[in-house]
C-alpha cells in the first residue's frame, strides 16, 4: 500500500514530515511518497542518516508551499505546485493508497472537495476525530469542517461515522448518539429534533445501531461509540475535552512535585499516570480523518511530530484497507432525503431525488 505525506505541511515539517514516513514505512511495511521540496527532503533523509533514498519512499516534487496565512479557499488553485495540490492530485489520479497531510485544515478540507471530490450524493464531508472516554475512546463527528448543517448533513454523518468506527476502530454494532442537552427526544434546537427523527428511523430500519441523545458528559463517559454533531458543537466539544485534560494534567503535576511524600506517591502509580498520559495523547491516533471524499484522506495535527506522522500514516493505511468508502457508496440512497422542487404552470410541489 502507498501513502502519499505532505512533506512540507505542518509546524514542524519538513523534519518530522520526513522521520515519521521513514519510521512508517519500516514498522508498517507501507510505501510512502512524500511531496515536497526535493532538496529539502534528501537534506532531512542526509540528517537522519540515510545518504541514499531508502526502500519504500519516494519523492515527488513540489516546488511551492500553502501557508497558514493563505486564503484556504483559493490556495490549493493559486499555488498549482504545491505539496498540498501535487499530493491530491497524485491521490486523484489513483498514484497511492491515501493521503495525509499537517498542513492548513482549510486548504486541506477545500482541495480534498474540489480535487479529489466528494462520494456521489454526500453533501458535505466530515472531519471526525477519535476523542478519549472512559470506554476507550469515541469517534467525533463532525469537528469543525461544516459549522452549520441541516438533519439531512447528520444522517449522513452518522452512516459514515458508523462505518468508520465499525471497520477502522473495529467495534461491532457502534452505538451512534446525537449530542444534545438531554436525552428526550423533545431537547434541542429544531436541527437536533428533525435529525432525531431520521436517525430513529434508520435505526429502526436496522441501517446504524441508533441509542437516541447523548449528553455531553455521558459522551465522555463512553455512552456512545459514535457522537453526531454539527461542526459548531463538536469542535467546542473537542476543545473543552483538550482544555479540561490539560488542566487535570497540569494540576496533577503540580500535585505530586508538592512534597517528598507526594513524589513518592507518584512513582508508586507512574504506571498508571503513563496510561492516563497515553489515552489523552492525539499523538497516538496520528490524525483526523476526513470523510465522505471518494478517497481517504487524514488530516493530522498542525504540531505533528514524527511520532505523530508515523501514527498518522498508519491511521491513513487502516483508512484505505477499510472499505469504508465503498459502505457509503453502497448505502447511499439511505443516506439521502428527497429534493422538493416547484414544476410546471399550476406550480405543483415535485419531490425528486438529486
Amino acid at each position: 500500500m502507498k501513502i502519499i505525506v505532505d512533506a512540507m505541511g505542518g509546524d514542524n515539517a519538513p523534519m518530522s514530515n520526513v522521520k515519521g514516513a521513514l519510521d512508517a514505512v519500516r514498522d508498517f511495511g507501507v510505501e510512502v511518497t512524500l511531496v515536497g521540496r526535493g532538496e529539502d527532503i534528501l537534506k532531512c533523509l542526509e540528517e537522519l542518516g540515510e545518504k541514499d533514498l531508502p526502500a519504500g519512499l519516494e519523492i515527488a516534487h513540489a516546488s511551492e508551499v500553502v501557508e497558514m496565512c493563505d486564503n484556504p479557499a483559493t490556495a490549493f488553485r493559486e499555488k498549482k505546485n504545491s505539496s498540498l495540490t501535487v499530493g491530491l492530485t497524485l491521490l486523484k489520479e489513483g498514484k497511492g493508497d491515501a493521503y495525509v497531510s499537517a498542513g492548513s485544515t482549510g486548504a486541506l478540507l477545500s482541495a480534498a472537495t474540489l480535487l479529489v471530490k466528494r462520494v456521489r450524493g454526500i453533501r458535505r464531508a466530515a472531519m471526525c476525530p477519535v476523542v478519549p472516554t472512559a470506554k476507550g475512546g469515541a469517534l467525533l463527528i463532525d469537528c469543525g469542517a461544516t459549522a452549520e448543517c441541516t438533519p439531512e448533513y447528520l444522517l449522513q454523518f452518522a452512516f459514515m461515522g458508523s462505518y468508520y468506527a465499525e471497520r477502522v476502530l473495529k467495534r461491532p454494532e457502534p452505538r451512534v448518539g446525537l449530542l444534545n442537552i438531554g436525552a428526550e427526544p423533545s431537547k434541542g434546537t429544531d436541527l437536533q429534533r428533525e435529525t432525531y427523527v431520521l436517525l430513529k428511523k434508520a435505526g429502526d430500519e436496522g441501517r446504524i445501531n441508533f441509542i437516541g441523545n447523548v449528553e455531553a458528559k455521558e459522551a465522555v463517559l463512553g455512552q456512545a461509540d459514535v457522537i453526531v454533531t454539527d461542526g459548531y458543537a463538536g469542535n467546542i466539544f473537542l476543545k473543552t475535552m483538550e482544555g479540561a485534560g490539560s488542566f487535570m494534567a497540569g494540576e496533577m503535576k503540580k500535585m505530586f512535585k508538592k512534597n517528598l511524600l507526594t513524589k513518592l506517591a507518584a512513582l508508586m502509580v507512574s504506571g498508571g499516570i503513563r496510561s492516563f498520559k497515553k489515552l489523552m495523547d492525539s499523538r497516538e491516533v496520528g490524525g483526523t480523518a476526513l470523510v465522505g471524499i471518494s478517497r481517504p484522506v487524514i488530516k493530522a495535527h498542525g504540531s505533528s511530530d514524527d511520532y505523530a506522522i508515523r501514527n498518522a500514516i498508519r491511521q491513513a493505511r487502516d483508512f484505505a484497507a477499510s472499505g469504508i468508502i465503498d459502505d457509503i457508496v453502497e448505502n447511499i440512497e439511505h443516506m439521502r432525503l428527497p429534493r422538493t422542487v416547484k414544476a410546471g404552470e399550476s406550480g405543483e410541489e415535485i419531490r425528486q431525488d438529486s
